[in-house]
């Protein structure tokens, strides 16, 4: 990659993307892929408000809080460049995913402590793993596993789920990781042929704010499931008319 001005940073050791470096700051090495993730802190804050201001269970409130130490530690990465910082951001995409598991899986799990104490033991080991290793490849085919285990259940909840406003939420799921998807599968497959173009379309950026986008419809449509399930009387409304969120109705009881 060409680079620009000084590197505060120093050399590059991890991954590098195809925005050239250093162009706008010697602070922050790639500009865009490191301000494309505040999309993503946002719409994760909204939706710790949410589970919060209603009163949903933990496990929520942990997922919108992981989602932003992951577009945190994402910033972070990108604007250094350097092998440490890309760890500490890969290894929160594996527990993310953890949590995701367990969050789909756990209701119908008949032994209740032994998913959680496994998943944390799981991703502990991970941790230590790959902060010894330098995985490559392989990270991206454990991660991509671990996202394939997640869809058949997504897909159950979607199946079961009468509710056309929260279909809708998992449509726009994936919708937006197929077209982020795309963004990142072409900026890495033809850099070099984009390099050479006038304006570079940061296809790495996008798909940092599809998945920013991404990750709070799977969130919101998952919140209504789970509230389905405890009989929370959830309904999809739209603040502004255009900006979902889940609304619940729990019995005095509770």
């Amino acid at each position: 990659m060409e680079d620009g001005l000084s590197s505060f940073w120093g050399p590059v050791t991890s991954t590098d993307w195809c925005e050239k470096n250093y162009v706008y700051s010697s602070y922050i090495a790639e500009f865009f892929n490191t301000i494309s993730n505040v999309p993503g802190i946002l719409l994760a804050l909204i939706g710790l408000v949410n589970a919060l201001r209603q009163r949903f269970e933990k496990r929520f409130s942990v997922l919108h809080i992981s989602n932003m130490i992951l577009a945190i530690g994402s910033m972070i990465y990108h604007s250094t460049l350097q092998h440490v910082q890309q760890q500490g951001d890969e290894t929160p995409m594996v527990w993310e995913m953890l949590l995701y598991f367990y969050i789909l899986y756990s209701p119908d799990w008949h032994y209740r402590s032994t998913m959680p104490t496994f998943l944390f033991f799981y991703g502990a080991l991970y941790a230590v793993v790959h902060a010894l290793f330098r995985f490559g490849f392989g990270f991206k085919v454990h991660y991509i596993i671990l996202c394939l285990l997640c869809i058949p259940r997504m897909y159950k909840y979607y199946i079961y789920t009468k509710d056309v406003s929260a279909k809708r939420l998992a449509k726009l799921y994936v919708a937006t990781l197929l077209l982020g998807s795309i963004c990142w599968l072409s900026d890495r497959i033809f850099c070099k042929e984009i390099s050479h173009w006038h304006f570079n379309p940061q296809g790495h950026a996008l798909w940092h704010i599809l998945m920013g986008f991404n990750s709070y419809f799977a969130n919101t449509f998952l919140m209504f499931c789970r509230a389905q399930q405890r009989e929370w009387n959830p309904k999809v409304v739209y603040f502004l008319g255009v900006f979902p969120y889940v609304k619940i109705q729990k019995p005095k009881s509770q």
